[in-house]
């Protein structure tokens, strides 16, 4: 009666096939998950951008999003101005008396947490706020569009997302391929 099993050299042989198939698939896996954060990064800064637009329409007041100034959101407070680095985090809340500052009648209504990735978020003009009327236009600090750029901690431009702001209040997110001035 014969045995049936499997020899070592069958058994190296699985091994080193399963190994080249991982280092050749491990990079382009790397590729798709760091795409996939950055797109949800820049997509939440979107989405609670176009939160406080509607809530500014909505309630027929200014409604503001800003840098968080740290990260203790017990008592949330905004970043000095001209802070240009959205990375640390974002805070909307209605601003009753349009000064970009939490006060004691503003409300909060939604806080974003830092980013744990490494990524960097920088506003071009140097932009720590953005505030929308009750008609959904946007007050961006005397610019007339602000781009906030997010670029993965390497730095690799393949992979930079780029949310571009207008005074009408319009929102629209490029990337490096489809504009080669986002970086």
């Amino acid at each position: 009666m014969a045995q049936a099993g499997v020899t070592l050299i069958e058994l190296l042989t699985v091994l080193m096939l399963v190994v080249i198939l991982v280092s050749v698939g491990m990079p382009s896996f790397q590729y798709v998950t760091t795409r996939n954060r950055m797109a949800t990064e820049v997509d939440s800064l979107l989405g609670d951008l176009q939160y406080a637009r509607s809530e500014a329409v909505r309630q027929g007041q200014y409604v503001t999003v800003c840098v968080a100034a740290s990260t203790n959101f017990s008592s949330p407070s905004c970043a000095a101005s001209g802070t240009a680095t959205w990375q640390s985090g974002w805070i909307i809340f209605s601003d009753v008396n349009h000064d970009q500052t939490i006060d004691t009648g503003d409300a909060v209504l939604r806080i974003h947490n830092a980013f744990s990735s490494g990524d960097t978020f920088v506003s071009n003009p140097s932009t720590s706020s953005i505030t929308f009327n009750r008609e959904g236009f946007a007050s961006l600090g005397g610019g007339g569009s602000v781009r906030i750029s997010l670029n993965n901690s390497g730095s690799v431009n393949s992979y930079a997302r780029c949310l571009d702001i207008s005074l009408a209040g319009m929102m629209q997110t490029q990337t490096n391929q489809s504009d080669s001035t986002c970086t």
